[in-house]
């Protein structure tokens, strides 16, 4: 028997697991390369993790309007009207007190808003319709590209990455 209640449940089941996956890889790279880019058009290490707070509190925003629509404004205004409020932390300390409470922010909202508003359909960046849940599936993915993302960054910083850490020690 699934100890979910509703897809939602299961979704957020989701979007906990890949948020800690994102606060581990944080975590394994050391503060000190926070500014580790591998190319210079690439992001830092705190770039990203900044790019996923922002994005997740675009996620939960937008999928949680009435009205949400994600053709109503460009990418970098939905990105200001969100996240706006959010700095980009100068310490990993800062960064993964964001990465948490953001996740906890958002998963609040969903809740509040209940599976049958995420089963209705909102307007996707594409301009075609999907379900809010759906959209909330590509969220969670995007945090998943992220992480691999990081977990990259701590290869080319001789590090092994947490996920690789976590398999290794259940073997």
């Amino acid at each position: 028997m699934t100890p979910y209640k509703s897809l939602l449940d299961e979704a957020l089941e989701a979007w906990a697991y890949t948020r800690q996956g994102v606060i581990d890889e944080v975590k394994n790279i050391p503060e000190k390369d926070f500014n580790f880019r591998p190319t210079g058009q690439s992001r830092s290490v705190a770039e990203l993790a900044h790019h996923i707070i922002a994005s997740g509190l675009m996620m939960s925003g937008e999928l949680t309007r009435p009205d949400g629509n994600f053709r109503r404004k460009s990418y970098p205004k939905f990105l200001r009207e969100y996240a706006g409020h959010i700095k980009p932390g100068d310490s990993k300390k800062q960064l993964l007190a964001l990465l948490k409470s953001t996740h906890k922010e958002g998963e609040k909202k969903f809740r509040e808003v209940g599976e049958l508003l995420m089963l209705q359909y909102i307007t996707r960046f594409d301009g075609l319709k999907g379900t809010r849940l759906a959209w909330m599936h590509h969220g969670i993915s995007h945090e998943k590209y992220h992480r691999g993302q990081l977990a990259l960054y701590a290869r080319l910083l001789g590090r092994v990455p947490a996920l690789t850490q976590l398999i290794m020690r259940r073997e």
